[in-house]
């Protein structure tokens, strides 16, 4: 099976050739089928990579295998093939990426039925699935670049796919100018990685940075450049502001980016580069301090935020910096469990948010919505689980990923714990916020809206329960053993981080301890839970409009703390200045001054020189007499 590891990148690529050339052409039908059916059998193959190497690992070998496809570059000491690393890391990847995205692809039949860009729409889909499998099944750097770059390329795409509205296509500019900053640190540290290791190669790289010491200068600024390019892709401060706008694509494209792709680029980067980080502890405590940075504003934001998407856009902007946060104090499985668990409560939540959305007719705004659990029933209860498992409530599966990544923290640092601590709490307050808001007490719609509730075609729901039975028994994937269980997860991933874990040590943490801090985070989730029952259910409130009075902490959280307006006060104004000055000056008054002084001067002349071409006939001899004078006075005075 490993030899047609191959066919799983190449067969999204098919789709997204065939739907794209012939999107004038092809039935809707058969579109979604190419669609979904070339991420299908991508998904079916990825399982049968993951089952080898499974079994692979169960007999205790490392199942690590590259596969070369051809030589991409060979120019003096730089040799770069195009091939494909398959460990257990990217194997769990591929089942992410074509498990997640084939789910969002059946659903998108629904969710884009009546959209004129439907064959569009599945290409773009096909082509952002393609790239993030070469990011992660490329075996060097360049070709993770590659893939990298691509997934960039389709959220413009797709962020921006009904680009008629001006905003949306501002959106999709944000996204794709905020991106370009990070990657500008990957390549810059792709030079820097060839300068030091001569190769591109993970398995040329990380041998020889495991013999290198700890703090060494070099490895500091690679990794830094590394992690500048993860806060683009993975939206963390400062490049974190594009996320929440990319709401602006169709919910699917939400999905696909917070959940199964494009933000899970940066974490997966880090994962996989974790021996360089181990050997640069500042910026490990660099990648801890902004994550849980992250996770604090983007949660304290998501708090009163009345747009369904808004509230889950920040919830993922926050749970990406708990991610980091395990990155940072070392808990490398933590942090790609965390992922595991994210992909699939995340993706349920973004769907079941447009399943509510398709309900009240595009009505994103939960203070138009309430008492929809009775319209919506499938929606609603999937939606409660994903609820659930993101707020941390035991036994589904974000208490098990969040705690894992938390007890690092604690073992780590206090200070850290508590922060991440009371970010749970956030967590867990505004997503039971959202819930209460959308599906509990009266409907606050139109009656237009009302007439048109319904649930969502069979092709919406049936990725919802799937994703709902995933979100509620992912946990298990790697129970602890203060739980009974035997840290599957972390056996399975111990090729890719033993490096790392002998070069910082076990984790160890008393059996006493975790319980206590499992009994915190799980009671103070459920009270967080109550809280927002008794503010919007029981006493039926419902927040301010956009122009009502606020307190101070509830207008910075509201105006997302004025960090756009930051950025445009400090960055976009002075930029287009700069730009309006080159172009005024420099461009038109300068180069165009130039250019067309001197077209205007050759004119000009042009314009007294012509007068000799009168065509009469004697003049011209006259001239040619004069110019055989001149040769003659010319020959005699030099001969």
């Amino acid at each position: 099976m490993i030899d047609l590891i191959w066919l799983i990148p190449l067969l999204p690529l098919v789709g997204f050739l065939v739907n794209g050339l012939g999107r004038d052409v092809l039935p809707k039908s058969l579109v979604g089928v190419i669609g979904s059916g070339v991420v299908l059998i991508a998904f079916l193959l990825s399982c049968g990579v993951f089952s080898t190497i499974y079994a692979l690992r169960q007999a205790g070998e490392s199942a690590v295998f590259t596969q070369p496809v051809f030589e991409w570059i060979s120019a003096g000491n730089l040799r770069v093939s195009l091939s494909f690393l398959v460990d257990p890391l990217s194997a769990i990847m591929l089942l992410i990426v074509t498990g997640i995205g084939f789910l969002i692809h059946v659903y998108s039949i629904g969710y884009m039925q009546h959209d004129t860009g439907f064959a569009k729409f599945f290409a773009y889909l096909n082509l952002f699935i393609f790239f993030m499998l070469l990011l992660v099944l490329g075996s060097n750097y360049l070709v993770m670049f590659i893939g990298w770059e691509g997934v960039g390329l389709c959220s413009y795409l797709l962020i921006g796919f009904w680009f008629k509205n001006s905003s949306y296509a501002n959106a999709a500019k944000k996204a794709f100018v905020m991106n370009r900053i990070g990657d500008l640190g990957f390549l810059i540290a792709v030079f820097l990685i060839f300068t030091t290791f001569g190769t591109l190669e993970f398995a040329g790289i990380f041998p020889q940075a495991a013999k290198m010491v700890m703090g060494d200068a070099t490895l500091l600024l690679i990794t830094l450049l590394l992690f500048v390019a993860a806060t683009g892709k993975s939206a963390q401060i400062p490049l974190f502001t594009w996320l929440p706008d990319a709401m602006a694509g169709p919910t699917p494209v939400s999905a696909l980016i917070h959940a199964a792709t494009m933000v899970t680029a940066g974490i997966y980067m880090v994962a996989r580069s974790n021996i360089l980080f181990t050997l640069s502890p500042i910026t490990l405590q660099v990648v801890a301090a902004i994550g849980i940075c992250t996770a604090l504003l983007a949660a304290a934001i998501a708090v009163t935020q009345n747009d369904i998407k808004k509230v889950l856009a920040y919830s993922t902007v926050s749970q990406l910096g708990y991610m980091f946060l395990g990155l940072g104090v070392g808990a490398f499985t933590g942090a790609f469990f965390h992922v595991i668990t994210h992909a699939f409560f995340k993706a349920l939540l973004f769907l079941g948010a447009g399943s509510v959305i398709h309900a009240m007719s595009d009505e994103q705004d939960m203070r138009s919505m309430g008492g929809l659990k009775k319209h919506l029933p499938v929606t609603y209860v999937t939606m409660l689980i994903g609820t659930i498992a993101i707020a941390g409530i035991p036994p589904l599966s974000g208490f098990f990923s969040k705690d894992e990544i938390l007890a690092h923290a604690f073992a780590h640092s206090k200070v850290l714990w508590v922060l991440g601590f009371a970010g749970a709490l956030f967590t867990a307050f505004y997503m039971f916020r959202m819930l209460f808001l959308t599906f509990f007490g009266r409907f606050r719609g139109t009656s237009e809206q009302a007439s048109h509730l319904h649930e969502s075609p069979i092709t919406m729901t049936i990725p919802l329960i799937v994703l709902a039975v995933l979100a509620a028994l992912g946990g298990l994937l790697n129970v602890p053993s203060a739980l009974g269980g035997h840290h599957a997860l972390a056996s399975f991933l111990e090729p890719v981080f033993a490096d790392s874990v002998a070069k910082a040590g076990e984790f160890h943490l008393e059996h006493t301890t975790e319980y206590i801090l499992m009994g915190i985070s799980a009671v103070a989730a459920v009270i967080m839970a109550i809280i927002a029952y008794q503010q919007y259910v029981s006493k039926a409130v419902v927040p301010l409009s956009d122009d009502s009075p606020r307190s101070a902490l509830s207008r910075l959280s509201y105006r997302k703390f004025y960090v756009d307006e930051l950025y445009d006060t400090l960055v976009v104004r002075p930029l287009n200045a700069l730009s309006l000055f080159f172009y005024r000056k420099v461009d038109k008054g300068g180069i165009d001054g130039i250019v067309n002084g001197l077209g205007g001067a050759a004119g000009e002349s042009s314009k007294g020189i012509r007068l000799l071409q009168s065509g009469n006939v004697g003049f011209y001899i006259f001239m040619m007499v004069i110019a055989v004078v001149a040769l003659l006075a010319y020959g005699i005075f030099n001969g």
